[in-house]
């Protein structure tokens, strides 16, 4: 990324530092988000995805306006390719934003750092699948190890483990689809939540018409959380976008790790869910897979570099 926009090694170390703030600050908010989903939690999970949608708008269209990138969401507009996959990857990320939403309501947030902890594993497999992308034998193995814990959590609770398998199965086509969206992240979050600001908001107003929504002046506090809904969507997912574009993808493919590992930590230790020994043996098969498949990042950054020094001789 940002070291191979320049040959000064000065200016790597600053992108890079810069590129890991921005990153750290998106991975760290995102672990600490079960805190504000379980304060609205008394909020049907649909309303809090529309208003999450609608108040990220304006910040989104804020972020583009100061970067000067507006052009780009016209042009995108006289295209009805990207449109159409914009609309597509909109209609994935809130599949995933509403299942991570109403998951942490009902007391499962166990189960969505599992899915966290599972996407990055299941993205190289969607890789192999469609990309032709060849798996070495660690990722193999790494892969491997995520089905025998989804199979073991199957057997326990006497069906699939769903939650974990939607958030990390949606995440994972989202980043997917993502790729072929020819518009940067900035752009692509606005046109995003653009497409989806018509219906959200349609369905917010009929909420508050027909008396069942929580946007109203009776309710001063649930007004401040809807509101925030927001920034709390839209700054770690633009931070995360400003830092992956000056990082490694092995060094974002670490920090992955860092917000799945907190919502476990409060999941546990906060929320005080249930965490027995299947769900233990579980985790632990989905923390080595990870290991080995973050093993496998660093040894091919390794050959990478090695190879590209040796071409400069």
């Amino acid at each position: 990324m940002a070291d191979v926009l320049t040959s000064d090694p000065a200016a790597r170390r600053s992108d890079a530092l810069r590129g890991f703030g921005f990153a750290f600050s998106a991975y760290f908010l995102w672990g600490l988000l079960p805190f504000f989903m379980k304060a609205v939690a008394h909020i049907p999970a649909v309303e809090i995805v529309a208003h999450r949608i609608v108040w990220s708008v304006p910040l989104a269209g804020l972020v583009l306006l100061a970067l000067g990138r507006t052009g780009d969401v016209k042009a995108a507009f006289r295209s009805p390719r990207t449109l159409l996959m914009a609309a597509l990857t909109a209609s994935v990320i809130t599949i995933n934003w509403g299942v991570y939403v109403w998951a942490i309501s009902v007391d499962r947030t166990v189960e969505t750092a599992l899915g966290y902890y599972i996407n990055p594993l299941l993205s190289i497999a969607l890789a192999a699948v469609f990309l032709g992308e060849k798996l070495t034998r660690t990722q193999l193995a790494a892969v491997g190890l995520a089905a025998v814990a989804v199979t073991i959590l199957t057997v326990d609770a006497g069906g699939l483990p769903w939650v974990s398998l939607v958030l990390a199965l949606a995440f994972a086509i989202y980043g997917f689809l993502r790729k072929t969206l020819p518009i940067g992240p900035s752009q692509g979050f606005f046109l995003e939540v653009l497409m989806l600001a018509v219906p959200a908001l349609f369905y917010i107003l009929w909420l508050e018409s027909t008396g069942q929504g929580h946007f109203r002046p009776s309710e001063p506090w649930d007004i401040a959380l809807l509101l925030a809904c927001g920034p709390i969507t839209a700054v770690p997912l633009l931070l995360y976008s400003f830092g992956a574009k000056l990082l490694r993808y092995s060094t974002i493919g670490i920090m992955q790790y860092i917000a799945p590992t907190m919502i476990f930590i409060i999941a546990v230790f906060v929320f005080a869910e249930p965490f027995d020994t299947v769900r233990a043996l579980a985790f632990v098969l989905i923390w080595t897979g990870l290991a080995l498949y973050t093993w496998s990042m660093f040894r091919e950054s390794r050959r990478e570099k090695a190879e590209a020094a040796s071409a400069l001789r």
